[in-house]
C-alpha cells in the first residue's frame, strides 16, 4: 500500500502550516483546503500559494457548501483538521461538525484527526469555567465522530513550546523574563513541552499506523517532561544569571481571573490545571492510547534546552 493522501483543513494556521510541511516531507500527496471566505487575507493566500509551490494541491471548498466539502473529502484518504481552538486567536471547534457530516457522507476516509493538539479533553471533565468550553466542545466533536463510526486518531500534544517555553510559562507574554519569574505553587508539577514542528512530525507518522487507529496518541517524550522550576533552571544556565522567583498560590492565581477578559480567564483556567494539578502527567497512559516517542523512536525531537537557545 502507498502512503495515504491527506487533506489538511486549517492549513494556514499555527499548527496547520506545520502539518502541511510535515505531510509533504514524509511523502504524502497533500491537499490543503482553500476557503472562499479567505476574502482579502493576503497573508493566508500567499501561504497557500507557497504550499502549492512546494507540491501541495489547493482544494476549494466551503463550510457553507456541504457538497463542496464532500467532494474535497472524497479526493483523499485522511483528513486532518487544525482549526483554532484557542480564544485569543479564533475559536472554531464546533465548525468541525460540518466536516464530520461531510466525512460521514463521503464514506471513504481511513482516518480523521480532529482539531485537538492540546490537553486530552476526555480527562478534563472537571475543568473550571469558563475554560472548560474548549474541552466540552472537543468532546462533542469526538461524540459525533464515534457515533458516525469514522476511523480516527486523537492527538494530545500538551504545551506548544513557543507559548510555554521561552517565557518560562508566564501569562501574557511570549518573551523571556529579564529579572523575575512567577512560579505556580511549588513549581514542581510535571509539564510536557513540545516543539511545534515535532508535533506535526509525530502527527503525520500516525496516519498510516494501525497502532494509532481509534486511539489517543500522547506526545510525551521523556526528556521534555519538565517542572516549571526545571525549565527556569535550564534558562538560567543558558543566560548565566539567576532570576528572582515569586511564588503564586493556587488561590491567588485563581483570584486574578475576576478582572480579566473572557479569553484571559480561559487561559488562567488552563494554566491552573497544567501547573497546579499537573493534568498533563498525573495519569498513566492506558490500553486505549499510545505514547508517540515510543511508537516512533526514530524521530529526533527537539529538547527544551535546544529550543531555548534560540532566545538567548
Amino acid at each position: 500500500m502507498g502512503k495515504s493522501k491527506v487533506l489538511v483543513v486549517g492549513g494556514t494556521g499555527y499548527i496547520g502550516k506545520r502539518i502541511v510541511k510535515a505531510s509533504l516531507a514524509q511523502g504524502h500527496i497533500t491537499h490543503v483546503l482553500l476557503r472562499p471566505q479567505i476574502g482579502l487575507d493576503i497573508d493566508k493566500l500567499q501561504m497557500l500559494l507557497s504550499f502549492k509551490e512546494q507540491g501541495a494541491r489547493l482544494v476549494e471548498a466551503s463550510f457553507d457548501d456541504h457538497r463542496s466539502l464532500v467532494d474535497a473529502v472524497k479526493e483523499v484518504d485522511v483528513v486532518i483538521c487544525t482549526m483554532s481552538g484557542v480564544h485569543f486567536r479564533s475559536h472554531n471547534i464546533l465548525l468541525q461538525r460540518k466536516l464530520v457530516e461531510a466525512i460521514k457522507e463521503a464514506g471513504n476516509i481511513k482516518r480523521f484527526l480532529p482539531s485537538e493538539f492540546g490537553m486530552d479533553p476526555a480527562r478534563m471533565g472537571h475543568a473550571l469555567e469558563p475554560g472548560r468550553v474548549t474541552f466540552d466542545e472537543k468532546m462533542e466533536i469526538r461524540k459525533a465522530i464515534e457515533e458516525a463510526n469514522i476511523p480516527h486518531t486523537y492527538i494530545s500534544a500538551n504545551c506548544f513550546a513557543a507559548y510555554f517555553g521561552p517565557n518560562l510559562s508566564q501569562l501574557g507574554t511570549l518573551l523571556p523574563p529579564k529579572r523575575k519569574v512567577y512560579i505556580y505553587g511549588g513549581g514542581n508539577a510535571k509539564v510536557v513541552y513540545m516543539d511545534e514542528d515535532d508535533v506535526a512530525t509525530y502527527t503525520i507518522k500516525t496516519i498510516d499506523d494501525p497502532r494509532a487507529l481509534n486511539k489517543t496518541i500522547y506526545l510525551r517524550p521523556q526528556e521534555n517532561i519538565l517542572t516549571q522550576r526545571e525549565l527556569v533552571a535550564t534558562w538560567e544556565k543558558l543566560i548565566g544569571k539567576q532570576l528572582e522567583k515569586i511564588t503564586i498560590s493556587a488561590d491567588e492565581f485563581l483570584a486574578s481571573m475576576k478582572d480579566m477578559d473572557y479569553a484571559s480567564q480561559v487561559g488562567v483556567g488552563h494554566f491552573y490545571h497544567i501547573f497546579y494539578e499537573g493534568c498533563l502527567t498525573n495519569f498513566d497512559i492506558g490500553e486505549d492510547a499510545e505514547e508517540a516517542s515510543q511508537l516512533y523512536p526514530e524521530v529526533q525531537y527537539t529538547r527544551m534546552h535546544q529550543y531555548l537557545k534560540r532566545y538567548v
